[in-house]
């Protein structure tokens, strides 16, 4: 099993419908589009799990690369779940050099405790959201 991001050397990108595939699989995107899908894939750095050809997790990162970065749509195939992956693909993001020296930011639901063993805290009295319907 191998990650690749999508910016590192001449990596065939990744494919959104494979991606949309596993986020269907998840209760934040899992009515997600495939445009959406695309668009989002284009303006974030973007990393995959692979076992062989068939990607078996995702994730992405949106930065300014100066200052700080937003890991989003971490997802593990419901087969792959429970071995670890999401834990390698977080300490992959968490080493890559572009985002080891910025401040990171995610939002979870149900995940608090994997990201706290990677130095994220609650901080609920500081962040705002707007919400719009998708």
């Amino acid at each position: 099993m191998t990650i690749f991001s999508t910016r590192e050397h001449n990596i065939t990108p990744i494919s959104p419908v494979d991606v949309q595939h596993l986020l269907k699989q998840s209760y934040w995107a899992n009515t997600r589009t495939l445009e959406t899908v695309e668009t989002s894939m284009k303006n974030s750095y973007c990393f995959g799990f692979y076992d062989n050809d068939d990607l078996i997790a995702f994730g992405r990162v949106v930065s300014d690369y100066a200052t700080f970065y937003y890991i989003c749509d971490i997802i593990v195939d419901e087969a792959h779940r429970g071995k670890g992956l999401g834990k390698q693909l977080n300490q992959h993001i968490q080493a890559h050099p572009v985002f080891k020296a910025l401040k990171g930011f995610l939002a979870t639901g149900d995940a608090h405790g994997l990201y706290e063993q990677y130095g994220f805290t609650r901080e609920p009295e500081k962040f705002m959201v707007k919400r719009v319907d998708l």
